[in-house]
């Protein structure tokens, strides 16, 4: 490829390289500002497009260059527990979701959305940099549905202030759905459904009616749902149908998945046999013993759902009075 400044003959060039398995857009547009970048030997600038026979590296390595249908699109969903970041490295030396995923050669996992440090539940990751933006993107209008344990008592002026709008910091924020599900005591379980991935917004809309999320678990992300799949700290390859439907839900022409070699799937398996989290062993907890028996027969011994599963619809629904 070389620079370019036809529009019809070119791409941006941190869309090229999250294609070539690098990382997400917005990972590369860093990667471009820092520097690290180079297009025929000249160090590359935000904003910068590029043809079909420019030389790239990054780092000072060349990148493998694809085209759209050369892009493998492979899809894995992993069960993120309490604790563990969305990054790739961490200074302080803590885990991270890609301590446990399976290894890749020539390629990278990118990361579709993140979840903070005390959130638990479904992440997404792929290798198809276009795949992950499009899911990402606001103007998409993805769902994310969400498990959320709520300190204190809402009440429905509370719920329809949070699903018809609040002001945050960043712009106003909303919940599509609403859907309380039950609890004792002070704690009371509610699903919601956002069309966003900012960050902490789901905490932060509970806060602004004064309310504290005690615990916060992502169930489902589009049309692929948390499942008995992938326990907490394991993950799971999707199959065909359930990559087509994200690339359906991304607007993106539908594409086979590659299949593993030989020497993949060896590698696959033993990793996650290497990466597989210790059982038995639990992180101290503030909770009591009968707020984590409720806990237990609600999510089961796995951490999945249980309670109320079959009450759930995949299509959003007005708050209703309990």
């Amino acid at each position: 490829m070389t620079m370019s400044n036809n529009a019809a003959d070119s791409e941006k060039l941190q869309k090229v390289l999250a294609r070539a398995g690098y990382g997400s857009r917005r990972e590369m547009e860093t990667v471009i500002a820092e520097g690290r970048v180079s297009v025929n030997g000249k160090v590359a600038t935000l904003g910068d497009r590029i043809d079909a026979d420019a030389q790239v590296t990054l780092d000072g390595r060349p990148v493998t260059l694809r085209s759209n249908d050369e892009t493998p699109r492979r899809v894995i969903m992993y069960n993120k527990p309490e604790g563990e970041l969305c990054t790739r490295k961490d200074p302080e030396g803590r885990r991270t979701v890609f301590d446990r995923l399976p290894r890749l050669k020539g390629e990278r996992w990118i990361a579709i959305g993140r979840l903070d440090i005390n959130t638990s539940g479904l992440l997404l990751f792929t290798t198809d940099g276009e795949l992950a933006n499009r899911l990402m993107h606001p103007s998409t209008q993805i769902e994310r549905e969400y498990a959320v344990r709520v300190m204190g008592e809402p009440s429905m002026d509370n719920i329809r202030a949070m699903v018809e709008g609040v002001m945050l910091d960043d712009g106003p924020a909303r919940f599509t759905d609403v859907q309380q599900f039950g609890g004792e005591g002070i704690n009371t379980w509610f699903h919601v459904v956002i069309l966003e991935g900012r960050n902490r917004e789901v905490r932060r809309l509970w806060e602004s009616q004064e309310l504290t999320v005690s615990r916060l678990k992502r169930v489902r992300y589009g049309n692929i749902f948390l499942d008995k799949r992938a326990r907490a700290g394991e993950w799971t390859e999707l199959s065909q149908e359930e990559i087509d439907d994200l690339a359906q839900l991304a607007g993106l022409p539908l594409r086979s998945a590659p299949e593993l070699t030989p020497e993949e799937k060896n590698r696959w398996n033993r990793d996650k046999n290497k990466r597989r989290p210790v059982r038995g062993l639990r992180e101290p907890s503030t909770r009591s013993r009968s707020e984590d028996k409720r806990e237990a027969r609600r999510y089961g011994k796995d951490g999945q759902e249980t309670q109320g599963k079959q009450e759930r619809s995949r299509k959003p629904r007005s708050p209703r009075q309990k």
